[in-house]
């Protein structure tokens, strides 16, 4: 289910079985090979006239963490029906002004061959305290390219969906 149609499927899933008061709009739904993650839209709550950023961000977060409480029962039971559905793992998070915070996400091993000259960068990140493990490091530098590649990346994976849509269409064998 990685095709386009499919994540449209699995999008309006939620969609119509998330309750209309959680979220403005429609969740954003990212699927992967092992995980759903849905993230939806909070309304931003009010702060005080004159409120300070720390003020606003404390609000947001307080918002946040209520949401999350009051909503986790629900989620749960939404989150067990989409599993067993779709096959998946399900994550929550929420936006809020300008934060993006999720509740919870999987973290998947992936098994890597590295020359020398990779592990160095790994061991050289490791040993000047950037992360604790070469498998920290990894995570770490995965994160900086996505971060730095985002327009490419989004170039690729629509690219990609272009590619599943033509397996799709072409024979079946």
């Amino acid at each position: 289910m990685t095709t386009n149609d499919g994540l449209e499927k699995l999008r309006g899933w939620f969609t119509g079985r998330l309750p209309d008061e959680w979220f403005e709009g429609a969740p954003e739904v990212v699927l992967d090979r092992e995980e759903i993650s849905v993230i939806g839209r909070l309304a931003e709550p009010k702060a005080a006239d004159g409120a300070s950023a720390a003020e606003r961000s404390g609000v947001i977060a307080g918002h946040v963490q209520r949401f999350r409480e009051d909503t986790r029962e629900r989620r749960v039971d939404i989150a067990r029906e989409a599993e067993h559905r779709f096959g998946r793992k399900v994550s929550w998070g929420v936006r809020c002004g300008d934060e993006t915070t999720m509740f919870t996400q999987l973290s998947v091993p992936v098994m890597t061959r590295l020359r020398q000259s990779e592990r160095r960068v790994l061991d050289t990140l490791v040993d000047a305290g950037v992360a604790r493990s070469r498998s920290d490091a990894l995570a770490w530098c995965v994160r900086l390219v996505g971060k730095n590649a985002d327009d490419w990346l989004a170039e690729l994976r629509d690219a990609l969906q272009h590619v599943e849509r033509a397996r799709a269409a072409g024979p079946q064998v």
